[in-house]
């Protein structure tokens, strides 16, 4: 991945989402019930307590739980329920393990085409259609990832000139798009 992200809104932590495939699906697994920018930089500070570059699918799936849940509770948590999250995590470590033989960038490498990648993300534990539909789009437009019928696999969020989701930010103005538009739907469906 040679695309400078800015999902964190933090350097150190959007360079980690920048260089890590694994940071950048954990990140997207944290983006719920937090700010995304706090979800997205969760990787980082995971990878710090782990010890710099310790963000390993191999390492965290054989993790005792445990230990991993401490690790997320530690003050700062890095995430609002550090226990379902550190779970999830390592969830998600371990199915990557046992299909991706802990490669996170196999999941789109090896994507034929947009449906084909939809399904492998909604396959992954912690993503839903949505989250699912999102991260297809961020790897379209902010990764170079386009296999024919990504924007269609996307669905809305892969629509040119949009700032629906973590895919449509790339700073501090974007992001500040994006809520406005989260805001203006939910205030829609009252």
């Amino acid at each position: 991945m040679d695309h400078t992200l800015h999902l964190a809104q933090q350097p150190d932590a959007d360079a980690l989402l920048s260089r890590s495939p694994l940071a950048l699906l954990v990140g997207s697994l944290l983006d719920q019930q937090v700010p995304m920018e706090r979800a997205f930089a969760g990787p980082y500070e995971l990878n710090r307590r782990l010890g710099d570059d310790g963000l390993d699918a191999r390492a965290v799936a054989a993790m005792d739980p445990e230990e991993l849940e401490q690790l997320f509770s530690e003050k700062p948590a890095v995430h609002r329920f550090p226990g379902s999250m550190a779970k999830r995590v390592q969830q998600l470590c371990q199915y990557l393990v046992e299909h991706y033989d802990g490669s996170a960038e196999t999941v789109w490498e090896g994507a034929s085409d947009g449906r084909d990648l939809l399904r492998r993300l909604k396959a992954l534990p912690g993503y839903g259609d949505a989250k699912a539909q999102i991260f297809v789009a961020l790897l379209g437009k902010q990764l170079g990832v386009r296999p024919q019928g990504w924007r269609e696999a996307a669905g809305p969020y892969g629509e040119d000139g949009t700032y629906r989701s973590a895919a449509d930010v790339t700073g501090p103005e974007t992001l500040e798009k994006v809520r406005a538009e989260k805001k203006e739907q939910k205030a829609k469906g009252r």
